[in-house]
């Protein structure tokens, strides 16, 4: 059955986003980059809620840009063609290999476990993923941990009132500056 990740970075104290919106504390050096292009090789598809999905919009047309560097290009040659669901109440079409999420996130999930293929579907997006953890249908959390605290905005983590145990999988330093933490959910 294929996993259900959550993949993103967060700050020291624990935020994607800091209290203003931004999150340009967090823009990969080369090495996390990296990391990023090796990991997104392992998805099948990739839910989002509609702030990520128009954020990475980006790359639909990056491609064209001929100030990106070789590591750039490479990412956006996997990630456009990869496909795409994105959760939204307030989009009516989506560009690219994307499409509208049908029904809901349980269903959805259940529907893309149900489909062949060993790839992950991996979550994008705190919001999607407290709703996907209020669910219990999370396998996986992974994290590359900045060394910056940002004093508030979206956590990583749902602040949600229940228990969740934990087993490390895998550490990762890079450039003893960013920490990258994989944890399987304990069932």
């Amino acid at each position: 059955m294929r996993s259900v990740t959550y993949s993103m970075s967060m700050s020291l104290d624990g935020y994607i986003v800091g209290p203003d919106g931004t999150f340009d504390w967090s823009a990969p050096d080369k090495d996390v980059f990296r990391f990023w292009i090796d990991e997104i090789r392992g998805v099948d598809v990739h839910l989002m809620g509609r702030r990520l999905y128009e954020t990475m919009l980006y790359w639909e047309t990056a491609e064209q840009e001929q100030s990106l560097d070789a590591a750039e290009l490479e990412w956006a040659g996997l990630w456009n063609p990869l496909p795409k669901v994105v959760f939204s109440t307030t989009l009516s079409e989506v560009q690219g290999n994307a499409r509208l999420a049908s029904g809901g996130l349980a269903e959805e999930i259940a529907r893309l476990r149900a489909e062949p293929g060993d790839g992950e579907i991996a979550i994008g997006g705190a919001t999607l993923a407290a709703e996907t953890a209020g669910l219990d249908l999370i396998d996986e959390y992974r994290t590359i941990v900045y060394p910056v605290l940002v004093g508030g905005g979206i956590p990583f983590f749902a602040r949600a009132e229940r228990r969740v145990d934990l087993e490390l999988v895998e550490t990762r330093t890079f450039n003893s500056k960013f920490v990258y933490l994989r944890y399987r959910v304990a069932r």
